[in-house]
């Protein structure tokens, strides 16, 4: 059993659904699903596991996807089937609504949200992102492109350009209080564009994609005025590892990730 919705900790969640349609990254992988991508010799979800389990932060974890039982029976992923403080369930219509379920069924916030593709989430990571997230109603983990081009000159990411710098997210949100729900309502109907920044600035508000398409404000001073809108506090957690901005969306993530764990050893 997972702890009562009423103990203190961070509730990690780890989305580990698939999108709709094909997925390059599955072609002759031998798996149906994302979450169970071999990544350095197993799936990569279990990256991610490893990382949050043990954690001291970190109370307990609830894995969001459609194919439970898939996820459950895999041999990958036997380790985790019976551990306490892991929790393996379904998914609803869309992000926003499968993460407000489990608020609601699970835990209340604290919670840290994350995704089964972002397998090379260390311990270090957690701790920045946690520590930067105190305190706030809703925080996001970015990478400055300055941090990411010093150590993986080649690697190509999503940017969003602001005053005072390019920045790329790493897979890393923070629900600090209820307050947020209002947030994740207007989530939904951003999801399907989280890969194009200024459509979701847009989304938000005018006056913020303004902002950012003039390069008039930082990256804080919009996140922070996107927050007061909603009438939450609302921070940007810079993250110092290049990696944390490093998923596996793409067949040249794969080969990238699996270089970076190879020479972490």
């Amino acid at each position: 059993m997972l702890r009562s919705s009423g103990s203190s900790g961070v509730t990690a969640i780890v989305l580990a659904g698939s999108r709709p349609g094909p997925d390059p990254l599955l072609d002759g992988s031998g798996v149906t699903t994302k979450a169970l991508l071999p990544v350095a010799n197993k799936p990569m979800l279990a990256h991610v596991l490893d990382a949050l389990v043990g954690h001291p932060a970190i109370a307990r974890i609830v894995v969001l996807a459609q194919d439970v039982e898939g996820l459950i029976g895999d041999p990958g992923l036997a380790a985790y089937r019976n551990n306490p403080a892991i929790r393996f369930a379904q998914s609803g219509n869309g992000i926003s609504a499968s993460v407000i379920a489990v608020l609601d069924d699970v835990a209340p916030p604290p919670v840290l949200l994350t995704t089964a593709d972002n397998v090379l989430l260390t311990g270090a990571m957690i701790d920045a992102f946690v520590a930067g997230a105190q305190g706030s109603d809703i925080a996001v983990g970015m990478v400055e492109r300055a941090i990411l081009l010093a150590g993986y000159p080649s690697s190509r990411r999503t940017w969003l350009k602001f005053r005072s710098g390019w920045w790329s997210g790493a897979n890393l949100f923070w629900i600090g209080s209820d307050k947020a729900r209002p947030l994740l309502d207007r989530w939904q109907a951003v999801e399907q564009d989280r890969k194009k920044g200024m459509k979701i600035v847009g989304a938000f508000g005018p006056l913020l994609l303004i902002g950012a398409l003039l390069r008039v404000l930082t990256i804080h001073q919009a996140v922070a005025r996107l927050g007061r809108r909603f009438g939450l506090t609302a921070r940007v957690v810079v993250m110092p590892q290049a990696e944390a901005c490093i998923d596996v969306d793409k067949p040249d993530d794969l080969i990238q990730a699996e270089a970076i764990l190879k020479a972490r050893g």
